[in-house]
């Protein structure tokens, strides 16, 4: 029986797996770069125009140029996380992907790494795109807001793991609705993502540091945006890197344990 946190056995194969998965979304290229096109697109009007005409200014900084980075990290969590619990579901349950590519010199740690690398570099995809439009209107600083793009891929794996983790142990994919209403769609919205956390009650604020990730991709991107690079900017990096390791073992070895039968 493999181990919670025992250490995945992954070899350079995994990239094998991504590439499978880059080659599937390329073919439908047009559905799947046109979305982040319009989300940004509407998030900055509905939200940046819509209530920045209400909302002026936040700790001296105007909403629009306030929300554009949690715009941003909201992408960077929703595509991470729907690629590898919906995504990832389909190709293992229904499509039988996993089934096939374990059959292969492939092994089961590599197959979900590359699952994992593909939901991070899905997330870069979409920042990029959304980056771009952004930047049309004025509203991301450069050149610090080219760090997004690097830092999108931790908060992707971050993601992409906590996903995995999920799809690990839900017993049919209308189960995945749960995290996704219960735990994402709450975080969009209580992450220091439309209003500063001081805002918060002070449990409330302690507890979306400690236990909600998109708290700290949000300040990271703020930061390069704005810019306003504090030193907290370590505390946020070292608090990802720790739980984004956790995650991805955690993820690989409940996998493991699901798929060996």
């Amino acid at each position: 029986m493999t181990g919670f946190f025992s250490v995945p056995r992954i070899t350079s194969r995994a990239w094998h797996v991504w590439r499978r998965n880059l080659l599937v979304f390329v073919k439908t290229w047009q559905v799947n770069f046109f979305p982040p096109f319009v989300e940004a697109f509407l998030y900055l009007i509905a939200i940046g125009v819509g209530i920045g005409t209400y909302v002026k200014e936040i700790d001296g900084i105007p909403y629009v140029n306030y929300i554009a980075p949690a715009i941003l990290a909201i992408a960077v969590m929703n595509s991470a996380f729907f690629e590898c619990t919906y995504g990832s579901y389909v190709r293992m349950y229904y499509q039988k992907a996993f089934d096939a590519m374990i059959a292969t010199p492939l092994s089961i740690e590599d197959v979900i790494a590359g699952e994992l690398l593909w939901g991070a570099t899905k997330s870069v995809m979409y920042v990029v795109i959304m980056l771009f439009v952004l930047s049309l209107f004025g509203v991301m600083a450069f050149p610090t807001s080219l760090l997004i793009i690097p830092v999108a891929f931790l908060g992707g794996l971050l993601f992409a793991a906590l996903a995995m983790c999920f799809t690990s142990i839900t017993p049919s994919i209308d189960a995945l609705n749960y995290p996704s209403f219960l735990f994402i769609t709450p975080m969009s919205l209580f992450a220091g993502t439309f209003f500063p956390l001081a805002l918060l009650p002070p449990a409330f604020g302690y507890v979306a540091l400690t236990i909600l990730p998109l708290t700290h991709v949000v300040a990271v991107f703020r930061m390069f945006s704005l810019p306003a690079i504090s030193w907290t900017i370590g505390l946020h990096f070292i608090w990802m890197g720790a739980v984004t390791i956790i995650l991805c073992v955690s993820a690989i070895n409940l996998m493991k344990r699901r798929l060996i039968v």
